[in-house]
């Protein structure tokens, strides 16, 4: 285990602006340079230590052990749409040209499932031969999601409509069934096994992306390696994760489109893909909540540490 002042040492924290996705409209993150290349953490503020220090794993293991050899130099991505009014689909869609897929966030607090259809409508309005998957991150009970299966037209899959595994099985009758939360924030993520359709795996909260092919190999389950909103250093160890995936699904790693700045060149979408390439950062800017995140990497390596 790294020590917190080597780790420290090797540190840039960033704050990055962003559209409004997932109630935010910046991204904290600090960016730790290894031997193997640069690597990022960015649990979200609101996470409590446990939570963090697994997505410190998957930093470590980026920057001291490297990525996944990829099997393929693309990777195709979807389409994600937040819970914006319908009249503003356009202009996000428009950030992802040649995509096949769309991700739309739908269950959004202080929206109804009649904005849902909507935005959802006006996708397949724009683009017709598109794959839907909507995103409900928990918000509907079994029989708000089981109308919105009814309501929504067809869909390649509900991403966790509902809390619990046996409310995701209650709703695979009526719409195929992914989980997210119930893997990632699980004790046991294979406690989904043969009870939903597709896997949602993300690196960081995974710990990192051995865990991810392991995860996926266990599970025996189509997954989508999506993203937890990271900046381009990030992206790269999300994009060569899938890359290495046997079958490839349409990834959930577009959303470096939704950053007004990045530490890095953006990537470009190009026919609906992604070109896995490392990212070094040429821009750091300043975050006021620095102190912070050197106090939350101390607690950090003092957890994993402690269960080493």
């Amino acid at each position: 285990m790294h020590s917190f002042e080597e780790i420290a040492q090797r540190a840039r924290v960033v704050d990055l602006p962003m559209i409004k996705f997932r109630g935010i409209t910046h991204r904290e993150a600090m960016l730790i340079e290894g031997p193997k290349g640069w690597a990022e953490w960015s649990p979200f503020l609101e996470y409590e230590t446990p939570e963090a220090a697994t997505w410190l794993k998957c930093a470590l293991e980026v920057a001291f052990e490297g990525v996944p050899k990829p099997k393929r130099d693309k990777v195709e991505v979807n389409g994600t749409v937040p819970a914006v009014p319908a009249r503003d689909v356009e202009n996000i869609v428009a950030r992802f040209p040649g995509v096949n897929t769309v991700k739309v966030k739908v269950a959004e607090k202080g929206q109804s499932l009649a904005d849902d259809v909507e935005r959802v409508a006006e996708v397949r309005r724009l683009m017709p031969k598109a794959l839907i998957r909507v995103d409900a991150n928990r918000g509907w009970s079994v029989e708000q999601a089981i109308e919105a299966a009814q309501k929504l037209g067809p869909l390649e899959y509900m991403e966790q409509p509902c809390q619990t595994v046996e409310e995701l099985e209650q709703v695979r009758p009526y719409a195929p069934v992914a989980a997210d939360e119930s893997i990632r924030k699980a004790s046991d993520p294979l406690q989904v096994r043969g009870r939903v359709d597709y896997a949602i795996l993300k690196c960081q909260p995974m710990g990192g992306p051995t865990n991810v092919l392991k995860v996926e190999r266990d599970l025996g389950l189509r997954v989508t390696v999506s993203s937890a909103l990271e900046t381009g250093v990030g992206m790269y160890a999300c994009l060569a994760t899938a890359a290495a995936q046997d079958v490839q699904p349409a990834a959930g790693l577009g959303t470096g489109s939704f950053f007004y700045e990045d530490v890095a060149e953006p990537r470009r979408i190009v026919d609906g893909q992604l070109v896995v390439t490392p990212v070094t950062p040429t821009n750091f800017p300043p975050c006021a909540n620095e102190d912070f995140w050197y106090r939350r990497l101390k607690d950090c390596v003092d957890y994993l540490q402690s269960k080493s």
